[in-house]
């Protein structure tokens, strides 16, 4: 059986370049989704998080106004509900990515809260990606990234074709002027190939084990590619 290791951001914040909390945790589509479709594979899922804490779910992501409609948004509530390792989730220092045949990463701004200055989280990037094991990563969880560092002190995604949320994704959110970084330009700064898509659109990048997602949009598309690579290997 296939196994399937989350690793969600605990934050339930995200702290502004002016000291305010601006509310957040993990995108519901972008968990939703890929754990549906992860399921409905017949795969073995584990959910963890920073020290194992229960993950808090952003309330603006199961908005009707970001799901599309109250029918969707309580379509969403429901089946997150549903999911009992988000309430009692594993510890990331409990957890070791050559366990896994796929690590998956969901976004929301939670990321560039802890995830992004992780380096347990970062130690489980580095072990993925040189393993050969997929990697997936979506909308802001890229931020989970720059916390990892191969042993001889360099950046283990220097040239890896990726994608993310957007700057200009960030801009027209509103959320741009008021954030300290942003996760397009910091990667690119770190020396990503960050290959940029249509604004909210559904866009996916692959680059050898890595499988990035610009957006929520991306998250069905993004789990479906992974689980096509998974059925290719067997």
């Amino acid at each position: 059986m296939t196994s399937v290791l989350f690793v969600v951001s605990a934050a339930d914040h995200w702290t502004l370049n002016d000291g305010t909390l601006h509310p957040t945790g993990y995108w519901a589509e972008e968990l939703a989704e890929p754990h549906r479709l992860f399921t409905e594979a017949g795969w073995s899922i584990t959910i963890s998080t920073p020290k194992g804490v229960a993950p808090t779910v952003d309330e603006g992501s199961l908005a009707a106004g970001a799901t599309g409609g109250e029918e969707r948004s309580t379509e969403l509530r429901s089946y997150l509900d549903s999911i009992p390792a988000l309430k009692s989730p594993a510890s990331i220092d409990d957890v070791t990515a050559a366990d896994y045949d796929v690590v998956f990463y969901p976004g929301g701004h939670g990321p560039m809260e802890d995830l992004a200055v992780d380096t347990t989280s970062g130690q489980i990037m580095t072990d993925t990606i040189a393993s050969g094991r997929i990697l997936g990563v979506l909308c802001h969880a890229p931020a989970a990234l720059l916390a990892a560092t191969a042993a001889d002190g360099t950046w283990p995604f220097l040239a890896y074709r990726m994608t993310g949320f957007t700057d200009a994704e960030e801009a027209l959110g509103g959320l741009a002027p008021k954030a300290k970084w942003l996760v397009q330009a910091r990667l690119v700064e770190l020396g990503a190939d960050f290959v940029e898509g249509a604004s909210f659109a559904e866009h996916i990048e692959i680059d050898r084990n890595l499988y990035t997602g610009q957006n929520p949009a991306s998250s069905v598309k993004l789990a479906g590619a992974i689980i096509d690579a998974v059925a290719a290997q067997k």
